[in-house]
């Protein structure tokens, strides 16, 4: 199962690698936009697929998750003392995120696009960060789990 969960974590790394995404940005890409962005496809992935898996094993998902960016913080080169910070710092920022999608399907254009300006730095008058995470939306409700378990994926939206 673990093997799973390295599939599932990769395939939301590749989505977060999606150049499309940083054009938008106002100043260059960090380290901190590209961790927020995974954090809105991870926060999309478990929205949805979370009628699909247990309660337990979205638990181990998310501590699998946590761990694997705890280790991407390490390499960066901070320190013990500095990681526990931030982390404490994006796992609350990851339930904020959680709180604002979880009625996304319903909210009006502006509100999703004031929700995303409030944590990436974005252009006013851009769309695309709202499009782009409709879409993947509409993957994610069309396509089951199985796919983020089993290869890498190449979706285009």
């Amino acid at each position: 199962m673990k093997n799973d969960y390295l599939n599932i974590y990769n395939n939301l790394i590749k989505l977060t690698r999606n150049k499309n995404l940083y054009y938008s940005l106002k100043n260059n890409d960090t380290f901190s936009d590209r961790l927020i962005i995974l954090l809105f496809h991870f926060g999309f992935f478990l929205k949805i697929y979370k009628n699909d898996i247990s309660k337990k094993e979205s638990q181990k998902i998310f501590d699998y998750f946590v761990r694997q960016i705890e280790l991407s913080i390490r390499e960066i080169g901070y320190g013990d003392v500095s990681v526990n910070k931030k982390m404490k710092d994006y796992v609350n920022l990851f339930y904020s995120i959680l709180e604002k999608i979880d009625r996304w399907e319903v909210l009006e254009k502006a509100k999703k696009n004031d929700i995303i300006k409030n944590y990436i730095n974005i252009y006013d008058d851009n769309d695309k960060f709202v499009n782009y995470l409709d879409n993947y939306r509409l993957f994610l409700i069309n396509n089951p789990l199985k796919i983020f378990t089993k290869v890498i994926l190449d979706p285009k939206f």
